[in-house]
């Protein structure tokens, strides 16, 4: 970007219909190496020139690419949605102090053009034509780890900041957990159950993505200034926000259909009827992905957006096999049967149970009592008998037949 002030008043010349977008959106920005410096100087002045989501600028840029979309908006040049969406900023040109920032906080700025694009996570944001759920022109990350390595195969994790330690629990067993099978855990660095799930994989050397509401050079919340470092350290710290960006209310909700995205399925493990939680799982079945969530308490305040989303129909989840059979592969990632717990008469037949429930808890009984309470023949007594007292379940004291208790005591 050049610096010079843009003539005031731009111009309406070539309106963008609304049809053309979605047309060329496949054909346009597509890239598998890196970028080159004009595009990352131009998607790097987009990224602050309209906050997002910003649906109208998005396709904008679709449709002409970076650099001439960046030299419109600069100069006014624009359709009328996104003159709406880039009036207030467009002559705030700081892609160079940006990426300086950036460079300094050990970041960098990721744009579509770049091999690591999660091009196949982000898709939906495009081709759901939900204004609220408008891809991001560019992605400012930190960390070692390409984004659309770690997107291949992610779940997010999500809930509640006044989490339950029955939530922390639970969202650390399923980060573990996820990571544990190369999952990566996808979450928004919160208070709560977003730091447990973080921690969970952290603490198996997994991969997990943060993805935050202000400038990845910012420490949010300052209680995770550690945790945000060692996700830094071995997977991915991301924000469309550019550097310096502050955290505000409505940014953790937008942030949240990032979230949504990076993962083929949410896992909402604790959230209030009305939270952040629920607004990702809205935009996790809008983006056509698998919203579940884990039951607690019925008595649980924190659980009630989870009972509420059951209802309205998410998986019901209570473990990591759960999770991987929603999302994983076909045939591939089914969940082991329950193991039930094992009981002594487990296998008896029809005629030997009939006879162990007729068999008296206290005292003793002959054949003939046993024949009028259990409904069988003298024949069928003697042989469920048989069966019972050689599995150690009955046995016979002077002739009369009673259970026989545990350590093989009368």
């Amino acid at each position: 970007m050049t610096g010079r002030q843009p003539p005031t008043g731009g111009a309406q010349r070539h309106p963008l219909p609304a049809t053309v977008a979605p047309a060329l959106a496949p054909a346009v920005g597509v890239g598998t190496g890196r970028p080159a410096v004009e595009v990352l100087r131009a998607r790097a002045y987009l990224s602050r020139v309209a906050e997002p989501p910003a649906p109208a600028l998005a396709a904008f840029v679709e449709v002409l690419g970076p650099v001439a979309a960046a030299a419109r908006v600069q100069a006014g040049d624009v359709p009328g949605p996104v003159a709406g969406e880039t009036a207030a900023r467009r002559t705030t040109d700081r892609a160079e102090a940006d990426l300086e920032a950036a460079h300094d906080a050990g970041a960098r700025l990721l744009v579509p053009e770049d091999g690591a694009w999660p091009r196949a996570a982000l898709a939906p944001c495009l081709l759901a034509g939900v204004p609220a759920l408008a891809p991001p022109v560019a992605l400012w990350v930190r960390g070692p780890r390409r984004a659309a390595e770690l997107s291949e195969r992610a779940v997010a994790v999500v809930g509640a900041r006044a989490a339950t330690s029955y939530g922390t629990h639970v969202a650390g067993e399923l980060g573990a957990g996820l990571a544990a099978a190369g999952v990566t855990v996808v979450s928004g660095a919160a208070i709560g159950i977003d730091g447990a799930a973080h921690r969970g994989s952290l603490a198996v050397d997994g991969a997990t993505v943060a993805v935050l509401a202000c400038g990845v050079d910012r420490v949010y919340p300052a209680a995770h200034a550690t945790l945000l470092e060692r996700i830094a350290a071995t997977g991915l710290v991301v924000s469309e926000y550019p550097p310096g960006s502050v955290p505000a209310r409505h940014r953790f909700l937008v942030r949240n259909r990032l979230i949504a995205a990076l993962g083929a399925g949410t896992v909402v493990v604790e959230a209030a009827l009305r939270s952040g939680a629920q607004r990702t799982a809205t935009d996790t079945e809008a983006l056509g992905r698998v919203v579940m969530a884990v039951p607690g308490p019925v008595t649980s305040g924190p659980s009630a957006g989870c009972h509420q989303l059951i209802r309205d129909g998410a998986l019901l989840v209570t473990s990591t096999d759960d999770v991987l059979e929603a999302v994983g592969r076909l045939g591939a990632d089914l969940a082991p049967e329950p193991g039930l717990p094992a009981r002594a008469t487990d296998g008896l037949g029809r005629a030997a149970a009939l006879v162990h429930d007729a068999l008296p808890a206290r005292g003793a009984r002959d054949t003939r009592w046993l024949v009028r309470e259990s409904g069988l023949p003298p024949d069928g007594i003697r042989a469920a008998l048989t069966e019972l007292e050689r599995r150690g379940l009955a046995r016979c004291c002077d002739g009369m037949w009673q259970l026989a208790r545990p350590g093989g005591g009368g």
